[in-house]
């Protein structure tokens, strides 16, 4: 009898493995029931990595975004689930116990089923408490591994992880194939060891496209055993990011196995939806080079997801590296040569530094070091000059144990700097924090909301959501947005203040001014902003005299900006539609005389 396999969307880390931000709740609400309507999904991942605090930099509050986002997916049946890094939780450094707790009773409580824990160095210790607080909270304890390849990670490695969450609770195993470079036999090897040890855990596959390994990968650990593979969709699949399920699917319902219709026309209507949020705005941060596989990954181990801020990394040392190449009388080097440099340094860093899988945060110090390490030997001095705190925190243990053995030269700067290696458990080096916190917003006189859900953004963010509740990340986007359209040569849109318009009655129009004529929408878009100007005292713009040429409306299209204009010399005697509003192609939407 043919297995079932069955499809995650990873929507969310679609956005966050391309580019910075994610889609605002607004967007997310619109596309849920398009996606739900596809058909072939029985889990999405909504939440987790950094979407709590990219909500914060938008200036939105991210509780009613995961509240909002996993309502509908809840109410049909399809399972959600949200990614969590351990020990760091949902951000880069440690987060206390009690945090982490609260973090799963109020995920759970927000309508997220299934927690994915993982850690960045496979230490078991700093998933017991993933595991054990998302089965207190009532979701499924979805443990991971953090795939890489190298001599250490073996099978026999990766069971010695499996063996102690199983023992600890989990109920679920995810292989974190976050660079995607897992070999395809290896990872089928490994899906077969839990399956024959563990049969009643569940095993789901998470792996990147960048390398190009992902749809053999997908393949073996489906015959291994795999219950669970998780898929992206145009306009963001493959490049960088994860496999399509069109071809997926195809793929596992040729080799036998059954596998869910997908409702096409959804498809579509979910792919322009997601094209229409990359037009509005989350296209201006998507790097172009995450579109795009490149075997060249194959040898650093990199994520494809730290692309693009490593491509900025080299461009801002590039001038500086040129500089003192030319002082040296030497040949300057391209962004090209840096990229191979650095992805060589990084071959050299990774194995001295204890092979920390390439995953948030390590893959950064992994990345970083080998960065600093290329500066230096450009300018004649030697490796290790520089080696930034929270790097030496991981080499210290500080974060949980290395997989592998220390470089001798980096257990000598170690002793160098008089520092001590951490032997204990990585958590009890961050007690609990919550009173403190109760207590700062208590002070400040805010609410700790629903389920306790903003005492623990605060929590886990307190800088970001200081700014959210200051305005002042609100502020900081949009400046941010505006500077990125327009070095993108993108239309300037302007929002105005609402310029509120009379009742429209076509028949007292014409009565009133005979000569005027009718403007039409030209596109199915959204109104940004209009104003009267027979009123000029109320027109939100200078110069509101409506001359030929003079704007009277933007229109948001799908794919851009069309302007509505005066089709002579004339003035705007009335407006059908109000600021923000929907409108389609050839409805009227002004009179000019």
């Amino acid at each position: 009898m043919a297995r079932e396999i069955k499809f995650s969307l990873l929507y969310r880390d679609m956005w966050q493995s391309s580019g910075k931000y994610v889609p605002k709740v607004s967007m997310l609400k619109e596309i849920a029931p398009v996606i739900i309507d596809m058909g072939c999904f029985d889990r999405v991942e909504s939440n987790g990595g950094a979407f709590e605090q990219v909500n914060l930099l938008f200036g939105e509050n991210p509780n009613k975004a995961v509240r909002e986002w996993t309502a509908p997916f809840n109410k049909v049946g399809i399972q959600t689930h949200m990614l969590e890094r351990g020990l760091n939780a949902l951000r880069m450094f440690p987060v206390p116990d009690d945090v982490r707790a609260l973090m799963a009773k109020v995920k759970k409580a927000q309508g997220t089923n299934i927690m994915r824990s993982f850690c960045g160095l496979n230490d078991h210790r700093n998933l017991k408490g993933s595991v054990i607080h998302a089965k207190e909270a009532g979701m499924i304890a979805q443990a991971a591994l953090s795939i890489t390849y190298s001599p250490i990670h073996t099978v026999e490695y990766y069971m010695g992880v499996v063996d102690k969450v199983v023992e600890y609770g989990a109920d679920e195993i995810c292989l974190k194939d976050m660079a995607g470079i897992g070999r395809p036999a290896f990872l089928g090897r490994l899906v077969k060891a839990i399956k024959d040890k563990h049969p009643n855990i569940k095993v789901q596959y998470h792996g990147h496209s960048g390398p190009g390994f992902s749809v053999a990968s997908m393949l073996e650990v489906a015959r291994a055993g795999a219950d669970y593979i998780d898929v992206a969709m145009e306009p963001l699949s493959w490049g960088k990011i994860h496999p399509d399920v069109i071809t997926i699917q195809a793929m596992l319902k040729d080799a036998g196995f059954l596998v869910k219709d997908i409702n096409m026309n959804a498809y579509m209507e979910a792919r322009a939806l997601t094209q229409k949020f990359i037009d509005e705005f989350l296209g201006y941060w998507i790097a172009p080079g995450n579109y795009q596989m490149s075997s060249l990954l194959v040898g650093c181990g990199l994520p494809g997801g730290m692309m693009g801020s490593m491509m900025a990394d080299l461009k801002g040392f590039q001038g500086a590296i040129n500089s003192s190449l030319r002082n040296q009388g030497k040949k300057e080097l391209s962004i090209n040569d840096l990229v191979v440099m650095l992805f060589q340094e990084v071959e050299y860093v990774w194995p001295r530094l204890g092979y920390p899988p390439l995953v948030t945060p390590f893959s950064q110090y992994v990345k970083n070091t080998a960065l600093m390490n290329l500066m230096h030997m450009l300018k004649g001095e030697p490796r290790w000059k520089t080696i930034d705190k929270d790097t030496m925190n991981m080499i210290l243990g500080k974060m949980g144990k290395l997989p592998g053995e220390l470089a001798p030269e980096i257990k000598e700067i170690v002793k160098q700097k008089g520092l001590e290696f951490y032997t204990g458990v990585p958590q009890d080096a961050f007690p609990n924090d919550l009173p403190r916190y109760i207590k700062m917003m208590e002070e400040e006189g805010w609410d700790r909301g629903q389920d306790d859900e903003e005492l623990f953004e605060f929590a886990m963010h307190e800088t970001q959501y200081r700014d959210y509740k200051s305005g002042i990340a609100k502020q900081r986007f949009e400046k941010e947005l505006e500077a990125n359209r327009a070095k993108a040569g993108a239309p300037i849109i302007i929002t105005r203040p609402v310029v509120e318009v009379p009742a429209f009655d076509v028949e007292k129009i014409m009565a009133k001014y005979p000569d005027a004529k009718p403007v039409h929408a030209t596109v199915k878009g959204e109104v940004i902003w209009q104003y009267d100007v027979e009123d000029k005292s109320s027109a939100p713009v200078e110069g509101s005299d409506v001359k030929m040429g003079q704007t009277l409306c933007n229109i948001q299209a799908f794919y851009g900006m069309e302007e509505i204009i005066c089709p002579a010399d004339g003035k705007l005697v009335a407006v059908c539609a109000k600021q923000g509003q929907k409108v389609v192609k050839d409805e009227i939407i002004a009179f000019v005389q």
